[in-house]
């Protein structure tokens, strides 16, 4: 099966992981210095990887500060809005939720920011995703007291979701002719010094408790999502319109849920079905050209 058709798959499957990566580390360090430690790793491995393969750094100070910027936006920004907002009582799926919006929205300032068409096949593929969503996560997030939540929860999670869209549309205007690996290791560099920056900023202890589900959900956020869920997502935004990379979103939530049936036994529903079914139709329909 050739990269193009079997990456969209693994960014899915890999991705969703990270909100169940979240809910077993969360309780043991503060949300921004356990990304922090995991950023720090990252830059630590990549800076490996970029010397083994003898990768190129990418050129000029422009690209650079491009890449710094989609960085920030990406890790910093996305993954601390989500793991903020969790570690203030948001259920993970409901999480999974709000940020799952982003399709629409990238697909709304695409045509503007990027002039890519969404033909009337796409975008009723995206509400078709959007409903899917919706069905999947709805009655659980109805059920976790949403209500009772904190309004900085609704503030980190909102801006997640407008990091996650921006940074997906930065990143495709500006630097898609980044060095795969060198380009990601300036992005992670400029998202560990953020992420520095919000810890101190929120008067975070720097402490972890060093447990064996920290160290798991840690090395797993390392390896699995910040090295090769990120190079997947930084391959297919470079060949594919900001849209479809997006769509890939809605099938997040879905999957989320499944790992959460076997991981924690929560329990999948008819609608809960029907909504994964309805978002893998609407992905297909705003892939396919």
């Amino acid at each position: 099966m050739r990269l193009a058709t079997l990456a969209p798959i693994l960014f899915v499957l890999l991705w969703s992981t990270g909100f169940v990566g979240a809910k077993f580390g969360l309780p043991y360090a503060e949300p921004f210095t356990f990304l922090w430690v995991r950023m720090l790793i990252v830059v630590g491995l990549l800076l490996g990887l970029a010397w083994l393969l003898r990768s190129p750094w990418p050129k000029g100070w422009a690209l650079n500060l491009h890449i710094a910027v989609s960085g920030t936006l990406l890790h910093a920004g996305y993954l601390g809005g989500v793991f903020f907002a969790i570690s203030r009582g948001m259920p993970a799926g409901t999480a999974a939720l709000i940020v799952g919006l982003q399709p629409i929205l990238t697909a709304i300032l695409a045509q503007y920011l990027l002039r890519e068409q969404v033909n009337l096949v796409q975008w009723a593929g995206l509400l078709l995703g959007l409903l899917g969503v919706a069905l999947v996560v709805g009655e659980n997030a109805l059920r976790a007291g949403m209500v009772d939540l904190k309004p900085s929860a609704y503030l980190a999670i909102g801006l997640a979701l407008l990091c996650t869209t921006i940074g997906t549309l930065y990143h495709k205007r500006f630097a898609t002719q980044m060095p795969l690996v060198g380009g990601t290791l300036v992005q992670f560099i400029a998202a560990t010094a953020a992420l520095l920056s919000l810890a101190l900023l929120f008067g975070e202890t720097m402490q972890i408790e060093w447990t064996l589900h920290f160290t798991l959900a840690l090395w797993w956020g390392v390896v699995v999502l910040s090295i090769g869920a990120i190079l997947l997502l930084m391959y297919l935004i470079r060949h594919n319109s900001a849209s479809s990379v997006a769509s890939l979103f809605y099938l997040v939530p879905p999957v989320t849920a499944v790992q959460a049936y076997f991981l924690f036994g929560e329990q999948l529903g008819a609608l809960a079905i029907l909504g994964m079914a309805l978002a893998a139709v609407g992905v297909a329909m705003v892939v396919r050209r």
